[in-house]
């Protein structure tokens, strides 16, 4: 019997993946990787800005068990670089946007604003949303016009974030700063005696480039989606922003600080680490059944993480630097946390944290393959699911309301994919178990030549959702799938 695609790259997984990583080249011949785009503005000096925390959105009205919110999207100016201005495309003019902080269970309806020259579209990520508010690619909302989005949030705690999903711009769009927190809470996370108030910190991390004049460079191509062909396998910058900052610094006292890491990059993946232990309490969906100590956690573009950092393990006057291990040179920053004061903390990271129900693979009704690489379309290179470039009108799958499912996903090279809807949980890596208990994500990633396994099962909501690359440089040139609950 011949060996069949997925047998070739599982075989290629197991032996060649460290010698093709170690010379930057792809596992099948052609298949590009990503690229960093040079800045032509001098790099800036790592540790020099405060770390800074976006603002809370306050709702413009609440009525009954229902917030309401209204996101403006303008250009603006922002101060990235120090001393130089660098225009971007904002929620509120910001970058990164507001947080929101939510509840589980209670209504939260943001009505988005384009004030911009092109469409957009608002998709929040991780949320359990309704088909017509959760930002299918091409449900656009011209220039002048406004879109009322409404979350029922009839899921856990977890720290979400929204951003723009533009059919074939996604990827420039959120690189000029259409992104943003969103925060879930419930009655379970607030029992516990985790670290909150200014203790609780959402951090954005990208990677971006910039122009001798401050504005951001970005490989476009005139006039039409996509991206110059050498940077077709992803966008990598060569500037680490953190909430909008270059590498920046943030004063902590000897205490256990919370911190919501989120890789909002377009094709960078992150391996986060301080040098010292972190205990991770949450995933994209929200808390682990049990705190696990770890030394550094790997992030692909779209995937969250909470973690405890307790800095009472260091003296006044130490610092302590999250580095990425994946990255080199000034990339291999992120930011750096200065301990300056004792303060009191009565914060506690308990043995159990919540209760996450495991989904039997057993009882899946369906197992499907989604089959992640890149190939021949419109006469020239795209990536595709299945072989088959993004089509907004074909359903990949349709599996109905409640069933359990099985999904087979398969790459050539990495691809960090993420579903709608609904979480998801990981059975298993080239059919090797994940060690744990299940946890809850709607992203992960496939490294080369990788097979993943995950469960899950759709609910509440029928209607035409996707599932897609988070490398947004993919996801713009057709590697997304449609498909709909039924």
């Amino acid at each position: 019997m011949s060996p069949t695609r997925r047998d070739v790259l599982r075989l290629l997984g197991l032996g060649a993946v460290a010698a093709a990583g170690a010379q930057g080249c792809s596992l099948l011949a052609g298949t590009p990787q990503p690229q960093l785009l040079a800045s032509a503005a001098p790099l800036p000096k790592p540790y020099a800005v405060p770390l800074p925390v976006p603002e809370v959105a306050r709702p413009v009205r609440s009525a009954g068990e229902v917030d309401f919110y209204e996101l403006t999207e303008r250009a603006a100016e922002a101060e990235l670089l120090p001393g130089l201005r660098t225009p971007i495309w904002g929620y509120g003019g910001t970058f990164p946007g507001p947080t929101i902080k939510a509840r589980s269970g209670r209504r939260t309806v943001v009505k988005l604003v384009n004030q911009l020259g092109e469409p957009t579209v608002l998709h929040l990520h991780g949320g359990h949303t309704p088909p017509e508010s959760d930002g299918y690619p091409t449900d656009l909302v011209a220039p002048g016009a406004s879109r009322e989005y409404v979350f029922p949030l009839e899921q856990r705690a977890a720290t979400l974030w929204y951003h723009d999903h533009r059919m074939d711009y996604t990827g420039p769009q959120v690189w000029r700063g259409l992104a943003g927190m969103f925060l879930v809470g419930d009655a379970e996370e607030e029992a516990l005696p985790l670290p909150s108030g200014e203790r609780d910190l959402p951090l954005l991390i990208c990677d971006r480039s910039f122009g001798a004049d401050g504005h951001l460079l970005y490989p476009a191509l005139e006039g039409k989606p996509g991206v110059r062909e050498a940077y077709m396998g992803g966008v990598l910058g060569d500037v680490i922003l953190v909430n909008g900052a270059p590498w920046p610094e943030l004063r902590v006292a000897r205490a256990r600080y919370r911190l919501r890491l989120c890789n909002a990059s377009n094709a960078r993946a992150y391996e986060l680490s301080t040098g010292g232990p972190m205990v991770r309490i949450g995933s994209d969906g929200g808390l682990l059944a049990a705190p696990r100590t770890v030394k550094q956690i790997r992030l692909s573009p779209g995937e969250r993480a909470d973690v405890v950092v307790d800095f009472s393990a260091y003296r006044v006057g130490q610092h302590v630097e999250l580095r990425n291990l994946a990255g080199e040179g000034a990339q291999a920053r992120v930011m750096r946390f200065a301990v300056d004061r004792d303060e009191s903390d009565d914060s506690a990271v308990p043995a159990r944290l919540s209760t996450v129900e495991a989904l039997d693979p057993a009882r899946a009704a369906v197992t499907r393959d989604f089959d992640f690489s890149s190939g021949s379309m419109h006469g020239g290179t795209g990536w595709l699911i299945n072989g088959r470039p993004f089509d907004a009108g074909r359903m990949e799958a349709r599996p109905k309301l409640g069933d359990i499912e099985v999904w087979r996903l398969t790459s050539d090279v990495a691809h960090p994919v993420h579903v709608h809807l609904d979480q998801f949980q990981v059975l298993s890596v080239n059919s090797e178990r994940p060690q744990g208990p299940p946890e809850w994500k709607d992203t992960v990633e496939l490294r080369d030549a990788q097979t993943v396994e995950i469960v899950t099962r759709f609910t509440d909501y029928r209607g035409r959702y996707v599932l897609h690359c988070h490398n947004l440089e993919h996801e713009d040139m057709a590697m997304m799938a449609a498909f709909e609950v039924v």
